[in-house]
């Protein structure tokens, strides 16, 4: 472990926040020397970012505690281009109004976790369309294209890994990287800012607006990614059976989130509290020295801890209450999630199976039939054994049908 003497790469490097620095020496001086300005670019591809990107905020947030200025940089230009990075096809082009949707979407998480204004340290929220859609091709072409090789950008894993699965890739894409170079070269101009930070993926895209500044403006900038957080188990962390875990709590709930930290494994405990919360790193390391089914006490702390950072004290405590009652009382309580069916499939009587699906439980029909089998599946806690049984009004408790997939899924099924 290298020895920092800057709070910030001290503080990243104690909670395993550190992946490359395309300097460290140097970056550690500089951010010894008084406030200093770093981003993360965000594009607006969706409605939502997702846990992935929740890394880098919080990368922003201690930059921000330790005495800087952090940039969170919508990326309502480069979205238009959309970035290849590690994908087998173009993505959708999206409209600008389509964007501009996305981007006031979006905006809601930042304020929970970082401190705007417009004081020296407080934080600033830029959109690269405010140059990038001002640009003339032709003199970009010359000032800026022209300081990037090819070659190089050939040899780039996110390329790469594209071509050598013989897979399209776009003249548009193409100038993804050239059009994020500059960002971070505009920002420098604009804010002095000398950082951009984000995950390990983005490593190449980083690297050149360092080596385009160091080409056009003859200044030092510098590149920091986080690791890509996988499981103990090697999964890519953020995906669940329905599908990702996004931050804005109309697509996955503040119950969801909850219980999404709930269920991390074991021996993943310890790191995912240095990442996901702001507890002091003594209270961390006796959380996860926790054994046996005390463990499942600091789960419970890192839940917590984590939603409340996204979505607040109150609804991580409400997140906890339902959980307890769900779990240790066996009710149905209300803040459960819920997915609404038609009244009348449920009057004409909802096959068991498709309601599963519906409530996206499990991904098929097939699966759920298994699952019964295996005795996984419950209805108002109830175990079901017959895959042909239906669901009728007389399910409903409170207005709602609660579905069970084993004992941490739960979801309420209400006729609209």
């Amino acid at each position: 472990m290298t020895a920092f003497k800057s709070d910030f790469l001290r503080v990243l490097d104690e909670r395993g926040l550190i992946h490359q620095i395309s300097n460290p020496e140097e970056l550690d001086k500089l951010c010894l020397q008084g406030p200093q300005t770093a981003y993360v670019g965000y594009d607006a591809t969706a409605t939502s970012l997702h846990i992935g990107n929740l890394i880098s905020v919080t990368m922003l947030y201690w930059f921000q505690e330790t005495g800087h200025r952090p940039i969170t940089l919508m990326g309502g230009g480069t979205s238009m281009v959309g970035d290849p990075s590690f994908r087998d096809d173009q993505r959708k082009l999206l409209s600008i109004e389509e964007i501009n949707a996305n981007i006031e979407s979006i905006k809601r998480v930042y304020s929970r976790i970082l401190r705007y204004g417009d004081g020296p340290t407080d934080a600033l929220m830029v959109n690269n369309a405010d140059w990038l859609l001002k640009l003339n091709y032709v003199e970009f072409l010359r000032d800026v294209g022209r300081h990037f090789s090819v070659n190089r950008m050939l040899s780039f894993d996110s390329v790469k890994l594209r071509l050598d699965r013989e897979q399209s890739l776009s003249f548009l894409e193409f100038n993804y990287m050239i059009m994020q170079g500059y960002d971070f070269v505009e920002l420098s101009r604009r804010y002095d800012c000398r950082l951009q930070m984000g995950g390990s993926d983005q490593w190449g895209n980083i690297i050149n607006g360092v080596d385009l500044s160091h080409r056009m403006e003859g200044k030092q900038l510098f590149a920091l990614t986080t690791p890509l957080l996988t499981t103990s188990s090697g999964a890519k962390m953020g995906k669940t059976a329905s599908g990702a875990v996004w931050l804005n709590g109309d697509l996955f709930s503040p119950y969801e989130f909850w219980q999404y930290f709930r269920n991390t494994e074991d021996a993943d405990v310890g790191r995912f509290l240095k990442v996901f919360t702001r507890l002091p790193l003594s209270e961390i390391a006796r959380l996860a020295a926790l054994g046996g089914s005390e463990i499942n006490e600091a789960k419970k702390v890192l839940a917590t801890e984590a939603t409340a950072l996204l979505h607040g004290r109150e609804a991580a405590g409400a997140a906890a209450e339902t959980a307890r009652k769900t779990f240790e009382e066996g009710g149905a309580a209300q803040d459960l999630p819920s997915v609404q069916v038609p009244a009348a499939e449920l009057n004409a009587g909802l096959g068991v199976l498709s309601a599963f699906v519906s409530a996206g439980l499990v991904p098929s029909t097939g699966e759920a039939r298994r699952q019964i089998k295996a005795g996984g599946l419950r209805v108002n806690d109830a175990q079901v054994s017959d895959e042909r049984a239906t669901l009728t009004p007389a399910d409903l408790v409170d207005g709602a049908v609660k579905l069970s997939f084993g004992k941490k899924k739960h979801v309420l099924l209400r006729p609209v």
